[in-house]
């Protein structure tokens, strides 16, 4: 995926960002929730017909959620309940926003297609995270795929300030499917060497 690639690179200027955070009290725990209360307020925004400022601060709420894993990083705080902790409230943040984005869509004259594409995105996007918890739960990385949530994002935002949710939504019903069976077929796999060796 994209964001593997340049995730390694964001995650060293990240820890300047994390350490200034720290300094000022911030905890991991902390950030983790105020980056759901950031998407909340996206949602707010986009379910109140306002798409291209929801689009933007979009981005800008889930650049604050590296935010949390920076300041863990930066003070040594990494703990097993924090990285189960952000990944949680990660998938609420993802879901609000789904939420803010189908009460928008239902005022317009594509609420029907909006909802079930919504639905189906929603699902998919949560799938994926599954499909990896599940594989790491029994020994196995599975970050394959097309979408991780960075990508999702960042396309979701893009359309909705070109006033155009639904052509994320396409996207993102199709591909959070394809990205959920990509790594069960990974999983697969992996399972079927270990136990044939």
């Amino acid at each position: 995926m994209i964001s593997e690639r340049i995730g390694t690179w964001v995650r060293h200027y990240m820890l300047h960002v994390g350490g200034w955070f720290a300094a000022v009290g911030i905890t991991p725990n902390m950030a983790t929730l105020i980056g759901l209360l950031l998407n909340g307020v996206v949602a707010v925004i986009i379910g109140f017909g306002h798409p291209v400022i929801g689009g933007i601060l979009l981005l800008v709420a889930s650049a604050f959620d590296m935010v949390d894993g920076a300041i863990a990083r930066a003070t040594g705080a990494v703990s097993k309940f924090g990285g189960f902790f952000d990944s949680t409230i990660d998938r609420y943040s993802e879901i609000v926003v789904y939420i803010g984005l189908m009460a928008w869509l239902n005022t317009t004259d594509d609420a029907h297609l909006g909802a079930i594409l919504t639905l189906v995105s929603a699902t998919g996007a949560l799938m994926i995270s599954y499909a990896r918890a599940r594989a790491e739960a029994i020994g196995y990385k599975a970050s394959v795929g097309l979408v991780a949530r960075p990508e999702r994002v960042v396309l979701l935002a893009l359309c909705l300030i070109i006033r155009q949710p639904l052509w994320a939504l396409w996207i993102l019903a199709v591909l959070t499917h394809v990205t959920a069976i990509w790594r069960i077929v990974h999983v697969y796999r992996l399972a079927s060497v270990d136990e044939s060796a």
